[in-house]
């Protein structure tokens, strides 16, 4: 009886050093670009002013990566894009809305698997303080009935 009441500890996901560097870098660089031009500007300002600060200090960058999607045996370009990966392992979202949406945590989590990435950062600029527009999300490993007792 008392190990029905009994919970396991939660995972903890550890995230690889050099991509928590990328993404220290990262907050840097959204740091800087929201200092110098605030809230209020379109989301393509902010992405093209972040992709040059990362130049500048000379990280490796791609923007508008292409998301390729697996669906059984095909693998199709949808139209899906991810704003910027940092050196092929830390996924940059930007956005310049009023107030972040579910959807758009939904849309880094998908972003993270399909690209197989550990850790992406969903920046919304246009916050008065970028640190409250700052978020981290996690690529939970995908759980399958053997890793679940009574399963």
């Amino acid at each position: 009886m008392n190990d029905l009441r009994m919970r396991t500890k939660p995972e903890r996901i550890v995230v690889p050093e050099d991509v928590e560097r990328l993404a220290t870098a990262a907050v840097d660089v959204a740091f800087e670009v929201h200092s110098e031009l605030g809230p209020g500007l379109l989301e393509t300002a902010y992405e093209t002013c972040f992709s040059y600060e990362l130049q500048l200090r000379g990280i490796e960058h791609q923007r508008q990566l292409a998301v390729p999607l697996h669906y059984k045996d095909k693998v199709t370009e949808a139209g899906f894009r991810a704003d910027i990966v940092i050196g092929g392992q830390l996924l940059i979202e930007l956005k310049a809305v009023e107030e972040l949406a579910p959807v758009h945590k939904a849309q880094v989590v998908t972003y993270l698997k399909l690209l197989r990435l550990p850790l992406g950062l969903l920046i919304n600029f246009n916050e008065v303080l970028i640190k409250n527009g700052t978020h981290r999300v996690l690529n939970f490993p995908k759980k399958t009935a053997l890793q679940y007792p009574g399963f």
